[in-house]
C-alpha cells in the first residue's frame, strides 16, 4: 500500500517543498491522534485545497484525506514492530540540542515564502489553529474523565407490607426463626433484578443461591443483610462481606470478640469484681454475678478460645499466625478472619458470598465439613458445584427475574429442573395443539350460518385460555479460545534445578524441575502462601531463578489471567474502550466481537467495567487475554466469581485448545475436567500425585483427623 508521501506526491504533483514539509510535519505529529480521515481533512483538507486550485472538489479532497489517514495507521503499526541494525553505537550525549531543532514542526507562516504562492497563509494558520483546538479538547476530555469520580448506580428493594406480620412482630410474640418474604422487587440502577418474587427460609436448613452472573445474588444479599428485605427483628444476620480493619488485635483475640453476649458477660464480670476489689460494692453485685457465671457456663464461655482456635486452624492459620495481630495479615487472609469470625458468632442467618474464592482446596474441604453441622440458616452465593453438593440442602434458583426453590443439593436440582422443564414443554405443546385444533374449526366454519353459534362459543374459549408462553431456555455458554498458530516442537517450557527465594533466611524452592509442553493440562495445588503464583510467574519468565535455568521456546507466546484480574481492569471505562486503549487500530466491532465471544455484549459492553459483576469482570479479562492468541496458558484461579455454566464452558474450551495450559485452580469439577496432571505444592517442592485429584482430598482428610480439625 502507498504511504501518505506518495499519495500526497501523486496527487499534488505541483505542490512546493514548503508546503509538503508542514503537511507531512502535520501527519509525522499527530499520526497518532487521528481518529478517522475527516479528521485528516480537518487538519489539512483546506490546505490539499488551496494547492489543487481548484481542479479537485471537496469530496475528493476528502477521500485522499482517507487514503491518507489509511496509510497513516499501517505505517504506525509497522514501524512499531520494526528493528533497525545500527552500522556503530550511538553516543547520545554527542547529539546537539542544534540536531534537535532542526526538525521541529513550525508554522508555515513564520517561513520566508516565495511571492508566487497561491496558498493563503490565513488558511494555513486557521487549519493548524483547528488541530491545536482538538487536542486542547482530547486533552480536557481526558483531564475530567480522571477527576471526576465515577458514580455507580445503587440497588433498591421494595415489597408488599403485611399489617398482620407488623403486629406480630411489634407484638414481641414472634419467635419463629423461619423467614418469608412475599411479593418483593430488587433493583439496581434502572434495571430490575427481582420482580414480584417470594423467598422462604425454613430454620436450619442451608440454601444455595445460584444463577448466571449479573442477574444479582450478591444484590440480593445485601438487601437482606441491611434489612431493606423485611426480616424479623429478633433473627440475627450475619454477611460475610468485608475483610477484618487490621489493627493490633491478635487473630485469636477478634475471632472471640465477635461472640457479643460472650464479651459483653465477661467485661460485666470484670467491672463488679473491681467494685468488690475496690470496696465499692453495694451487695447486689455477688447475686449479679452468680447469674452471669450461670450464663457463661450455659453458653460454654470456657471452651470458646479452644473452639476458635479450630476454627481458624481450619481455615488454614498456623498457631503462629492466630497469635499475630491483624493488620499484618494480607487482604485474603483478613477475608479467611472475617469467615471464621461468622462461623464462630453462629448467627441465626449466615449470608455467604463465594466463600470457597479466598480458601485453597485443603480449607474447603474443612469448610465443607464444618457446615454440613450447622445448626441455623444458611443462605450461600457458591459456583462451586462439588461445595454445594456437600453443603446445602435446598437450591434457591434466580432467573428471569424470579426465584424457583428446589429440595436436595445440586445434583438434584439439575436433575429436578431437566424434569420441569420436560413438563413444561409437554404442556405448552399440548395446549397448542388443542387451540390449533379449536382455531381449524374457527376458520372452517366462520361463513357458515349454520355452525355460527358453535363459531361464537369456540372463540370465546379461545379468549378465556390463559395466555400462552413458549418455555424460556436459558442460552448455553460457550468461550472458545483461538487456537490459529503453528505447533510447537518440544522442549516447550522447562525450569531445571531451580532455587528461587524472596529471602536468604527463608527459602521458598531448591531443586525445582518442572516441563510443559502444548500437549499439557497441569493443575498446581497446595496451600496459600506455599508459592503456587510463585512457580506460575517462575515459568512465565516474570520472576528470574536465584540459580538454576528457565528454558523457553523462541516461539512461545503465554497469556495469563490473574487472580487478582479486577486489579489490572480500568473500571473506570467500558469494555469496549478497555480493549480499545489495550489494543488499539481496530475497528469497533472487533472489539464488539471479541467481547461477545466471552458473553459481553450489547449495551452490556459499553457500561462501564466497575458497574459489572465479579463474573462479567472476569469474562472482560478473558477477552482481553485472548485477543493476542497465545499458543500457552497460565492461569490463576481462573473460576473466581464466573458461574457454573461459563465454568463448564471454561472447561470445555481448555479440552478443546490447541496449546499448553498450566493453572492454578482450587474448583474441584474444573479441576477433574481439565487436568491431566496434578502437581501438589508443599514443603519448598512440587511433586506429581499419580491418583489425581481422589488422591489428594484422601491425604487432606487423613490430615484433618490427625491434627483433630474435623
Amino acid at each position: 500500500m502507498a504511504t501518505y508521501v506518495d499519495i500526497l506526491k501523486s496527487e499534488f504533483p505541483e505542490i512546493d517543498a514548503e508546503l509538503f514539509d508542514y503537511i507531512t510535519g502535520v501527519l509525522d505529529s499527530g499520526g497518532a491522534d487521528f481518529e478517522d480521515g475527516e479528521e485528516v481533512y480537518d487538519a489539512i483538507g483546506g490546505v490539499l485545497q488551496e494547492v489543487s486550485s481548484d481542479r479537485k472538489n471537496e469530496e475528493d479532497v476528502r477521500d485522499i484525506c482517507l487514503q491518507m489517514f489509511n496509510s497513516l495507521h499501517l505505517t504506525s503499526r509497522r514501524a512499531s514492530h520494526r528493528q533497525v541494525l545500527l552500522d556503530a553505537p550511538v553516543q547520545l550525549s554527542q547529539i546537539s540540542a542544534h540536531d534537535h531543532a532542526t526538525h521541529d514542526l513550525q508554522g508555515v507562516w513564520m517561513l520566508k515564502r516565495p511571492q508566487n504562492t497561491t496558498v493563503d497563509a490565513k488558511k494555513l494558520e486557521k487549519a493548524e489553529a483547528k488541530l491545536k483546538a482538538k487536542h486542547e479538547r482530547r486533552n480536557e476530555r481526558e483531564s475530567q474523565k480522571a477527576s471526576s469520580p465515577l458514580v455507580l448506580e445503587e440497588a433498591s428493594a421494595s415489597q408488599a407490607n403485611s399489617k398482620k406480620d407488623n403486629r406480630v412482630d411489634q407484638s414481641g410474640k414472634n419467635r419463629s426463626y423461619d423467614i418469608r418474604i412475599e411479593n418483593f422487587d430488587v433493583s439496581f440502577g434502572e434495571r430490575c433484578l427481582l420482580q414480584g418474587a417470594e423467598l422462604s427460609l425454613a430454620s436450619g436448613r442451608r440454601y444455595g443461591l445460584i444463577g448466571r452472573n449479573g442477574l444479582g445474588k450478591t444484590t440480593l444479599l445485601k438487601m437482606l443483610a441491611s434489612r431493606n428485605l423485611r426480616v424479623p427483628a429478633h433473627i440475627s444476620i450475619l454477611h460475610v462481606e468485608q475483610e477484618v480493619d487490621g489493627d493490633e488485635t491478635a487473630a485469636l483475640q477478634s475471632v472471640l470478640e465477635s461472640d457479643a453476649q460472650r464479651e459483653g458477660l465477661l467485661g460485666e464480670e470484670r467491672r463488679l469484681n473491681a467494685r468488690i476489689s475496690g470496696g465499692t460494692a453495694d451487695g447486689t453485685e455477688s447475686v449479679r454475678l452468680s447469674e452471669i457465671y450461670s450464663k457463661l457456663e450455659e453458653i460454654e464461655a470456657d471452651k470458646a478460645p479452644a473452639r476458635a482456635s479450630v476454627i481458624l486452624a481450619g481455615l488454614g492459620f498456623s498457631p503462629r499466625m492466630q497469635q499475630q495481630t491483624t493488620k499484618e495479615f494480607s487482604g485474603g487472609w483478613r477475608m479467611r478472619l472475617a469467615l471464621a469470625r461468622a462461623l464462630f458468632a453462629r448467627p441465626d442467618l449466615l449470608l455467604l458470598d463465594e466463600p470457597t474464592n479466598m480458601l485453597d482446596v485443603r480449607a474447603i474441604l474443612w469448610l465443607e465439613n464444618y457446615l454440613q453441622t450447622w445448626q441455623s440458616t444458611i443462605l450461600v452465593v457458591s459456583h462451586d458445584r462439588n461445595f454445594l453438593n456437600a453443603v446445602v440442602t435446598d437450591i434457591v434458583h434466580l432467573h428471569s427475574q424470579r426465584l424457583d426453590s428446589y429440595r436436595g443439593d445440586y445434583e438434584n436440582f439439575i436433575k429436578t429442573k431437566e424434569d420441569r422443564l420436560k413438563n413444561q414443554q409437554r404442556e405448552y405443546e399440548a395446549q397448542l395443539q388443542y387451540r390449533q385444533h379449536i382455531q381449524v374449526f374457527i376458520d372452517r366454519f366462520r361463513y357458515n350460518a349454520n355452525r355460527a353459534a358453535q363459531v361464537q362459543s369456540k372463540l370465546k374459549l379461545l379468549e378465556k385460555l390463559p395466555e400462552l408462553k413458549p418455555i424460556e431456555k436459558e442460552t448455553e455458554v460457550t468461550l472458545r479460545f483461538p487456537d490459529h498458530f503453528e505447533k510447537l516442537s518440544p522442549p516447550i517450557l522447562q525450569l531445571d534445578e531451580v532455587e528461587y527465594y524472596y529471602s536468604p533466611h527463608q527459602r521458598l524452592f531448591t531443586g525445582l524441575n518442572l516441563s510443559a509442553d502444548l500437549e499439557s493440562r497441569i493443575c498446581i495445588v497446595g496451600e496459600n502462601g506455599a508459592g503456587k503464583s510463585t512457580i506460575l510467574k517462575l515459568l512465565m519468565g516474570e520472576l528470574t531463578p536465584v540459580s538454576g535455568v528457565r528454558q523457553a521456546h523462541r516461539n512461545l507466546k503465554i497469556g495469563y489471567f490473574s487472580q487478582h484480574h479486577v486489579d489490572q481492569l480500568d473500571l473506570n471505562v467500558c469494555s469496549v474502550e478497555l480493549l480499545l486503549n489495550r489494543f488499539p487500530g481496530r475497528t469497533e466491532e472487533e472489539y464488539r466481537h471479541q467481547l461477545g465471544g466471552y458473553g459481553i455484549t450489547g449495551e452490556l459492553a459499553m457500561r462501564p467495567v466497575a458497574s459489572l459483576s465479579g463474573g462479567q469482570k472476569s469474562r472482560v479479562a478473558f477477552a482481553q487475554m485472548t485477543m493476542p492468541c497465545p499458543n500457552f496458558y497460565v492461569l490463576d484461579e481462573p473460576t473466581n466469581h464466573l458461574d457454573m455454566e461459563t465454568i463448564e464452558a471454561l472447561a470445555k474450551a481448555l479440552h478443546k485448545f490447541k496449546g499448553g495450559v498450566v493453572l492454578v485452580s482450587h474448583d474441584e469439577r474444573l479441576i477433574r475436567l481439565v487436568c491431566k496432571e496434578l502437581w501438589v505444592c508443599e514443603g519448598g517442592k512440587v511433586r506429581r500425585i499419580d491418583g489425581g485429584f481422589d488422591e489428594y482430598r484422601d491425604i487432606l482428610h487423613e490430615q484433618f483427623k490427625k491434627e483433630g480439625y474435623l
